[in-house]
């Protein structure tokens, strides 16, 4: 890409980060258990209570688990998909960066090449 279309870019990237809503890292996991009663519906192949919702994330050195009540469920879904789309913007955001330095780099590194006697 050009030097101007890379400028372009990063001025897109960074006003989609600005609309960048509430978000969280982590994985929601849907758990079902068995009772262990022989005659419940559970004790079947396949069978279980549930679910019941757990979300798992890497915090401060630490892998943290917390409950998810079944009315969040929807909710943190989003946050977590915003999470991703904000690691996805900022890993773009660099590579953008990263391409612009370049450019600089190479165009300083041709001036002072151009200026010496």
């Amino acid at each position: 890409m050009a030097k101007p279309e890379l400028q372009q870019r990063r001025r897109a990237i960074l006003s989609e980060l600005s609309d960048i809503g509430d978000l969280r890292p982590g994985t929601l996991i849907a758990r079902y258990r068995k009772c262990g009663k022989a005659n419940c519906h559970c004790a079947a192949d396949g069978g279980g209570h549930g679910p019941s919702w757990s979300l798992t994330a890497h915090r401060q050195g630490r892998t943290r688990t917390r409950i998810v009540s079944p009315h969040a469920v929807n909710r943190t879904r989003a946050h977590i998909e915003e999470y991703r789309r904000f690691r996805a913007l900022l890993r773009e955001l660099v590579d953008v960066s990263i391409q612009l330095c370049d450019a600089e780099c190479a165009h300083d590194t041709a001036a002072s090449s151009n200026t010496e006697p």
